[in-house]
């Protein structure tokens, strides 16, 4: 029930209702604010029964914490499954976003990617210099590797040039 509250906030209010109501006063206060509550869980007792008793033998399981929304969606959605969500789930937790940049990465700068399994060795990749970046100031050409940033050629005249959707 105080399971928000902190132990300094406590002492502090301890601290206050000895202030408040004084130390001759402050037990018969406890006894009146637990009688209080005493009362009140009573009442949500005897109102929750009653509805479970209006709703009929159909409703016998019925817990009013489903009435969370996350409680309910946790329940009639997710444990049934009527949707496919676990599915779902296993192919989002299938998805290795690392080894598919690196697939891409590899691909981009024309190499070839390391085999899925790791019983096999990849060709490329375990050779040396194809596997890793150059990052020297010679041109990708020189080294072996396409030069990705320098362009092949120029238009032949009269053609046009390609449209690029990014630019517009």
């Amino acid at each position: 029930m105080f399971f928000d509250i902190g132990p300094l906030e406590l002492v502090a209010i301890v601290v206050l209702a000895v202030l408040i109501f004084g130390p001759d006063k402050l037990p018969k206060v406890i006894q009146d604010v637990m009688g209080f509550i005493r009362k009140v869980r009573a009442f949500s007792d005897s109102a929750k029964e009653d509805i479970r008793s209006e709703l009929g033998p159909d409703f016998k399981d019925f817990e009013f914490e489903d009435l969370k929304p996350k409680n309910f969606v946790r329940k009639h959605v997710l444990e049934k499954d009527e949707y496919g969500l676990k599915e779902l789930q296993e192919i989002r937790n299938g998805f290795d976003f690392k080894q598919e940049m690196t697939e891409l990465t590899d691909v981009v700068q024309g190499r070839e990617s390391a085999p899925a399994d790791p019983a096999e060795p990849a060709t490329s990749a375990a050779s040396g210099s194809g596997s890793r970046l150059n990052l020297s100031k010679e041109s990708p050409a020189a080294s072996g590797g396409p030069d990705l940033v320098k362009k092949t050629g120029g238009l032949a005249p009269g053609e046009r040039p390609p449209f690029d959707s990014d630019a517009t």
